[in-house]
C-alpha cells in the first residue's frame, strides 16, 4: 500500500475493489502516451452493491449527495488502482464531470460536487485540485444521485 492509500485510510476511508462494468465499455482508459487515464462514470454503491438513489430537489438533500460523491470519487480510485496498480502513480487529477439528477428548479449542483473535489484535495492535496463541471440532468441511470467522471495525469 502505498502513501496515498495510507492517507485515505487515516481520514477513515477505504478504496473498494474495482467495480465491474455492466454494460459494453471500461472503467478505465489509460492512454500511456499521453501519460492520462480517463475514467468511466462512477454511481454511488452501498457495501452490498446498491445504489444511492434520489433526485435533488426532490428526495435526498444535499448533504446526502455530498456523500455520495465522495463515495463515487472512492470508486474511481478502486478503478485507477486497479489500472495503474498504486495510486501514488498519479501526479494530478486534471478534470472531474459530475452529472447530479436534479428536479428542474435545483440550482445547488456546485455544493453536490463539492462532495468529490474537497476529497480529492484532502486526498492529493495541491495534485488534487482540477478543473470541474457541475452539471443538472433530469434522469440518471437507476435514479442514481450523481455519476462521476475523472481524468488523471500519472506517471
Amino acid at each position: 500500500m502505498g502513501a496515498i492509500e495510507d492517507r485515505i485510510n487515516s481520514l477513515g476511508y477505504s478504496v473498494p475493489d474495482a467495480a465491474t462494468p455492466v454494460a459494453n465499455y471500461v472503467t478505465t482508459v489509460h492512454v500511456k502516451s499521453a501519460g492520462l487515464v480517463f475514467t468511466s462514470g462512477h454511481v454511488p454503491r452501498n457495501a452490498d452493491g446498491s445504489f444511492w438513489a434520489g433526485k435533488l430537489g426532490v428526495d435526498i438533500s444535499v448533504d446526502e449527495a455530498y456523500k455520495a460523491a465522495q463515495n463515487c470519487v472512492l470508486g474511481i480510485l478502486g478503478s485507477l488502482k486497479n489500472e495503474l496498480g498504486d495510486l501514488d502513480r498519479v501526479t494530478r487529477v486534471v478534470k472531474l464531470l459530475c452529472l447530479v439528477n436534479s428536479a428542474p428548479d435545483f440550482t445547488d449542483h456546485p455544493l453536490v460536487a463539492n462532495g468529490a473535489s474537497d476529497l480529492l484535495v484532502e486526498i492529493f492535496g495541491d495534485k488534487g485540485k482540477h478543473a470541474r463541471s457541475a452539471v443538472g440532468l433530469s434522469a440518471l441511470p437507476g435514479n442514481v444521485c450523481i455519476e462521476v467522471e475523472m481524468v488523471v495525469e500519472v506517471s
